[in-house]
């Protein structure tokens, strides 16, 4: 797993057109597991905050319950307009670790009472932007994980 800092040390360029992704609309699409190992998605927002990328839950959601079970996750930012494909669309997969630090809940989750959101770190296992060519005649496909490097398909 890396840091959001090490993948954009490691693969700048992807790094650069997965944030503008995630900045681009407020809302996506996060997938957990549940208890019995079937896929559950639910709308979160991320954070890029002192080199980490974070989202945060309200108290005992279900989705906060997965991830302290098991904190694997998929991430999905797309574009806010299906129609507009242009900036792609950005996926994320890696693993969550609950940060209980009250100091920093608050920084990123708000003011609320001690105990009254959940706060996540999210470590990257891989990285991926979806796009069309140019030429907008195919899609381009671009795949990080630590260490590897990016690879780069292209589909007509």
């Amino acid at each position: 797993m890396a840091t959001w800092k090490e993948f954009e040390h490691e693969a700048p360029e992807l790094a650069a057109r997965v944030r503008t992704r995630l900045d681009a609309g407020r809302h996506k699409t996060l997938a957990t597991l549940r208890r019995d190992g079937s896929p559950r998605i639910s709308g979160t927002e991320t954070q890029l905050v002192d080199d980490d990328l974070w989202i945060g839950s309200m108290w005992q959601a279900l989705k906060a319950r997965d991830l302290q079970r098991d904190p694997r996750f998929a991430l999905h930012a797309m574009p806010n307009d299906p129609e507009v494909f242009d900036g792609g669309d950005a996926k994320i997969a890696g693993v969550a670790e609950e940060i209980t630090d009250e100091a920093l809940v608050r920084k990123l989750n708000g003011d609320g009472p001690p105990g009254s959101s959940h706060l996540f770190r999210l470590d990257l296992g891989e990285a991926s932007v979806v796009r069309h060519n140019d030429a907008k005649d195919a899609l381009v496909i671009e795949v990080w994980r630590p260490g590897e490097g990016v690879r780069r398909m292209e589909r007509a």
